[in-house]
């Protein structure tokens, strides 16, 4: 299963760069990388990145992931996943853009 997490350019940047990453600022105050299902990241967008650009999609198999990646209640009761281990640049299986058109994210069709 696939699972998503969003980063602004310059996170993106600094992962490509370090080869692993704490995550976001929000990661960093929680203490864990908060990621996203397929049918969650419409909504997180939306929440926690309302009308900002320039912003990156990572995919990332969640199996792979390990131990490290706990599913918890949050959101409205549903369960996240979120990571309790740096984000490698290795985990991410593919990273795409996330343009802003006419102030809504649009995301890949194929990312389920």
């Amino acid at each position: 299963m696939l699972i998503y997490k969003i980063f602004r350019a310059e996170e993106w940047a600094a992962l490509q760069q370090a080869g692993e990453s704490a995550g976001a600022p929000v990661d960093l105050a929680d203490g864990f990388v908060h990621f996203s299902t397929a049918e969650q990241a419409a909504e997180t967008a939306a929440k926690h990145f309302a009308g900002e650009e320039g912003l990156m999609l990572l995919a990332c198999d969640a199996d792979a992931l390990g131990d490290a990646l706990k599913w918890e209640v949050s959101r409205g009761g549903a369960k996240f996943p979120h990571l309790y281990r740096e984000l490698r640049i290795t985990d991410v299986l593919w990273a795409r853009p996330l343009p802003l058109e006419d102030g809504v994210h649009r995301f890949p069709e194929d990312m389920a």
